[in-house]
């Protein structure tokens, strides 16, 4: 089955944008941005909400502009080709390989998980992946912490008075000084349901 992710750069206090709404301090150096290509191979999907989608669109053309560089445009292929499902109530028509969701989140997730092929299910936008974080949809978190505090902004995590546990899968640290983690969700069974597959909130 195929996984839901969230896969984000954060500060080390837990933000994705800072207080004045900007995150220019996430821009990838060489090594991240081909980390970044790789684990983009990997995604068969990307559910993203209005924001992120609108702030994506320039790379829908991007392989026009003849100043990008191979690695961009290799990155921009991998992008436009992508499958995207977009959340918005204001929006009436998408670009590119999108379409707007028809349906919730939840209800989104497991049609994709029920189709055949490969590669994960990405959650883009810090609304839209604070809602699949509610829902218990998330199975893995990656977060590229960077050596930045921002002292406050949008999080990376959603506050919610609930615990989730966490298994380490992968761990590593890029010359920028760039830390990338990768989390799973421990999805524990119910005492006296053997076959509930559903997290135990505490």
């Amino acid at each position: 089955m195929r996984s839901v992710i969230s896969s984000m750069g954060v500060s080390l206090d837990g933000y994705i944008v800072g207080p004045d709404g900007g995150f220019a301090w996430t821009e990838p150096g060489d090594e991240v941005f081909r980390f970044v290509t790789d684990e983009t191979r990997g995604i068969g999907v990307y559910l993203l909400g209005r924001r992120l989608y609108e702030t994506m669109l320039y790379w829908e053309t991007a392989d026009r502009d003849p100043s990008l560089d191979a690695p961009t445009l290799e990155w921009t292929e991998l992008w436009t080709s992508l499958p995207k499902v977009v959340f918005s109530t204001t929006l009436s028509a998408v670009q590119g390989r999108a379409r707007l969701a028809s349906g919730g989140l939840a209800e989104e997730v497991e049609r994709w998980r029920a189709e055949p092929g490969e590669g994960d299910i990405a959650i883009g936008g810090a609304t839209l992946a604070a809602e699949a974080a509610e829902l218990g949809l998330i199975d893995e978190y990656r977060a590229r912490v960077h050596p930045v505090l921002v002292g406050g902004g949008i999080p990376f995590f959603p506050r919610r008075e609930r615990r989730v546990d966490l298994e380490l899968v992968e761990n590593r640290t890029f010359d920028s000084g760039v830390v990338y983690v990768r989390y799973r969700v421990v999805r524990q069974r119910h005492h006296g349901d053997p076959s509930s597959g559903r997290r135990a909130d505490v």
